[in-house]
C-alpha cells in the first residue's frame, strides 16, 4: 500500500510596494493556518517573519519599475519552504555588518531558516528559505538552536525609579 505525502502549495505575484509585501505576509500566515500550522504556533511565526524580511528585500532591493515580485510557499512532508522571486538582476543578497536602522533582515533569516540561498533566474533571482518543523511538537528544530520566535517580547518588569526618602537626601537636595 502507498502512502500519501500530503503536500500545499500557494503561489502569487504581488505587487512591489509596501502594501504588497504587507499582504504577501498575511496570506503566508494565513495559509500555514489552513494548513495545520497554528497562527501562534512557532512554525508560522517563523516562516511569516522569514517572509516578512525576503518580501521586504524585494520591495526595497529587488524593485523593477513595472515587475511585480512572485511568493511560493510551499509545505511538505519535511520542510516548510518560502521563495520570493524578483526581477533585479544586478542586485543579489548578501549578509551584511548591519549599519545604522537596517541591514538585519538577512541575519534574521540566516539564524531562524534551516537553510535558505539564492537561486539566479532569467531575469532576476529567487530567495528561498526552508523550516523544518518537528512533527511531535510543532517546534522548529535545529539541533536545538532555535525553537521558532515570538512577534512580541515578553515585557520584564523594571523597578519603578524612586525619589530618595528625605533621611537618605543630600544636603544640596534637589540637584540643581
Amino acid at each position: 500500500m502507498k502512502s500519501e505525502i500530503s503536500t500545499h502549495e500557494f503561489s502569487m505575484r504581488f505587487t512591489s510596494t509596501p502594501r504588497g509585501a504587507r499582504l504577501a505576509r498575511r496570506l503566508v500566515s494565513h495559509r500555514l493556518h489552513e494548513w495545520g500550522h497554528p497562527y501562534d504556533g512557532p512554525a508560522n511565526q517563523t516562516v511569516t517573519l522569514i517572509a516578512a524580511e525576503l518580501v521586504s528585500n524585494a520591495v526595497r532591493h529587488g524593485h523593477v519599475p513595472g515587475r511585480d515580485f512572485r511568493l511560493r510557499l510551499t509545505a511538505g512532508p519535511d520542510a516548510l519552504r518560502l521563495e520570493v522571486s524578483d526581477t533585479r538582476t544586478e542586485r543579489l543578497p548578501e549578509l551584511r555588518v548591519p549599519c545604522g536602522e537596517s541591514g538585519r533582515g538577512l541575519m534574521l533569516v540566516e539564524a531562524l531558516a534551516d537553510k535558505w540561498g539564492v537561486t539566479p533566474r532569467q531575469p532576476g533571482k529567487t530567495v528561498w528559505a526552508e523550516v523544518r518543523p518537528s512533527p511531535a511538537i510543532g517546534r522548529c528544530r535545529d539541533s536545538g538552536k532555535k525553537q521558532g520566535v515570538s512577534p512580541r517580547p515578553t515585557p520584564t518588569a523594571r523597578p519603578t525609579p524612586r525619589r530618595p526618602s528625605p533621611s537618605a537626601r543630600p544636603a544640596s537636595w534637589p540637584p540643581r
